[in-house]
């Protein structure tokens, strides 16, 4: 099945009558035909409506893929071309006298200019159609481009590997010219290769070279698959016989690839609205596409209309903006999460012009805003241990706040050396909102057998026990929201460093004021590569700088914001930050989300300042 994408090549074409000059542009004539690209991708279509922006196979964008489409007209009886565009370069209508004509459609590396014979990063597509041109009458026209490549998959054998050193294997449709060639390793074993193969049975030439581990030396074998095809797949498996010293490999022919995701349909284009992707629907915002025939309602007067479903009240409208030729989107904010809204598509009358709807409604439902648990810290109870305070309580009225979700590194310092060294308190005394709030201090640890500093800190996630005398974390918790920032509430004290240290390149010295950080990010990581639990997947371990993640790039980052706090010895002021997330992928969900506060950043080095302190209060996630 088919999955359209958002790639739209309109190509108006009025249709002049026979009595026209040939040929001539003649715009009081009637009539038109357009085209758009339908790029199926293995999924299932759920409707004529439904879009997808998905193709894992292209190296080209899907702008790139549009915009360098070529398209030839011919006479219907091949006595010439009449017409020959790339699509960028099409500025107004194409007109043409009633007769028959034939369309060419060239697409990917096919439509370059210079295109390249061998690629392993760009397929290229054909397709031609005859269509009849009756004056006074709109003629649709749908052509399919499927893939006019040979394409190449090798994969080396064990076998391949244990007998040879340096070996590598080059496929092309020229034994000499390299540039017809491409080159297979182990490093790309089973990567596609793409072939523009033209002529009568064209071959591809092989040759496999390697030097044999026996000390025998240099080793070569080559050969001919002749007469490959447009459109199938040659998957090659090399391995070594060793009993006779001989070469073989296994070739299999895969006819699936025009099946499975390998064709570009150009089809009429129509107006009505186009579904939305799930991540393009967020909380407090969301955003609508609709395609439109410009032949039919121009570019003005395109707007959209909403309203939640349930209440059948007033429609609310906004423009729409125009993404390229017969695409259109607006982004919808101000919505109430977890809420189902319907909107429509209005278009231009052709008679007053005025916005008038057409088609029928298309439904979303908006994200939940998921709050953080006990943001105010105004629930607290020595649940985990007389030595500490933990900012939850089984026997709390809220449900949220019966179950441990910020832990702190005073699991550690107390739970081993007593309440004394807590490092993480609640503090009636000073606050933003509420009766309380956290504060985090950071204290000396001076014994016979241990001269460190324990940073002051507060976190979503849970302590994973000690190392020795060195604790481990484990950082996250379940979550599914996607909030825009996280607001809260600090007051921050930097004090001077009095334990030198740090990463290398950023370290204190005795010389400097301690920093103080909060880090905010999302993410889908995983525990089995971070070392974490289901719940809490990213583990770092003081004893092992390599587990000191740098979570701001790491696999399986959504999103990350900090905020760094420069201490000058004195005790500041309460002030309200927002951290503005910065999202590298709104295409996926979170899982987890990660709040980490230290009153000197550099803790996990046991850096820093034993006076530093940082009072945390009334967090909250902002969804807009």
């Amino acid at each position: 099945m088919k999955t359209i994408l958002k790639l739209i090549i309109p190509l108006t074409a009025a249709i002049a009558s026979a009595a026209c000059s040939k040929y001539a542009d003649n715009d009081a004539a009637t009539g038109a035909f357009s085209l758009r690209i339908v790029v199926p991708d293995g999924t299932e279509q759920q409707s004529s409506a439904t879009t997808s922006t998905h193709v894992a196979t292209r190296a080209m964008s899907q702008d790139e893929l549009l915009n360098t489409a070529a398209i030839k007209i011919y006479n219907g009886d091949f006595t010439g071309l009449i017409r020959e565009f790339v699509y960028s370069d099409i500025s107004g209508p194409i007109y043409l006298p009633a007769e028959i004509y034939r369309i060419d459609i060239y697409a990917g590396e096919a439509a370059k200019a210079q295109p390249k014979t061998a690629t392993f990063d760009q397929k290229s597509y054909k397709g031609s159609q005859t269509f009849t041109v009756t004056a006074g009458v709109t003629t649709p026209v749908q052509v399919t481009a499927t893939i006019n490549n040979a394409i190449t998959a090798v994969s080396f054998d064990q076998s391949i590997a244990a007998t040879f050193s340096d070996y590598s294997f080059t496929i092309g449709l020229d034994k000499e010219n390299t540039a017809q060639q491409l080159v297979y390793t182990a490093a790309n074993a089973g990567a596609e290769g793409y072939f523009i193969a033209s002529g009568f049975e064209p071959s591809l030439y092989w040759t496999f070279k390697g030097t044999h581990a026996d000390g025998s030396g240099a080793f070569t074998k080559s050969g001919e698959i002749a007469a490959v095809e447009q459109g199938k797949k040659y998957t090659m498996k090399l391995k070594y016989t060793e009993h006779n010293g001989t070469l073989s490999f296994d070739l299999t022919v895969d006819t699936s690839t025009i099946d499975r995701d390998d064709q570009i349909i150009f089809e009429p284009v129509s107006t009505g609205l186009a579904a939305s992707s799930i991540y393009e629907i967020w909380a407090a915002h969301a955003t609508v596409h609709a395609d439109v025939d410009e032949t039919e309602y121009g570019t003005e007067n395109i707007f959209f209309e909403y309203r939640p479903a349930a209440s059948q009240g007033e429609w609310t409208r906004t423009a729409a903006t125009r993404d390229s030729e017969g695409m259109y989107s607006a982004e919808i904010t101000g919505l109430i999460p977890a809420t189902e809204y319907e909107y429509r598509l209005l278009v231009p009358d052709p008679s007053t012009k005025e916005p008038t709807v057409t088609g029928s409604t298309l439904n979303f439902t908006t994200e939940a805003a998921p709050a953080i648990p006990n943001g105010s810290f105004e629930t607290v109870s020595n649940a985990d241990d007389e030595s500490w305070i933990s900012f939850y309580d089984p026997d709390s009225a809220i449900e949220a706040d019966r179950t441990k979700w910020w832990d702190s590194g005073s699991s550690a310092s107390a739970g081993m050396l007593g309440a004394s060294y807590a490092i993480c308190y609640s503090d009636a005394e000073t606050y933003k909102d509420g009766t309380r709030s956290a504060r985090l201090q950071s204290k000396k640890v001076d014994m016979v057998v241990l001269n460190k500093l324990a940073a002051g800190n507060l976190f979503s996630g849970e302590f994973a026990g000690l190392d020795g005398t060195n604790g481990k974390v484990n950082f996250g918790r379940p979550f599914t929201g996607r909030p825009t920032a996280l607001r809260f509430w600090v007051k921050y004290k930097g004090g001077k460093v009095d334990y030198a240290g740090g990463p290398e390149g950023s370290q204190l010295t005795t010389s400097d004021f301690d920093k103080g950080q909060v880090k905010f990010a999302l993410g889908t990581w995983s525990h089995s590569k971070y070392g974490g639990s289901v719940s809490c997947p990213i583990q770092v371990n003081t004893s092992d700088t390599s587990t000191f993640w740098p979570i701001e790039s790491i696999d399986g980052t959504i999103a990350y914001k900090d905020l760094i706090l420069q201490g000058d010895g004195q005790e500041g002021e309460w002030q309200q930050v927002t951290l503005t997330l910065d999202y590298k992928d709104e295409t996926t969900i979170p899982q987890y989300i990660i709040i980490s506060a230290a009153a000197s950043m550099y803790g996990d080095y046991f850096a820093g300042s034993s006076s530093s302190q940082m009072w945390l209060d009334g967090m909250e996630l902002i969804y807009e």
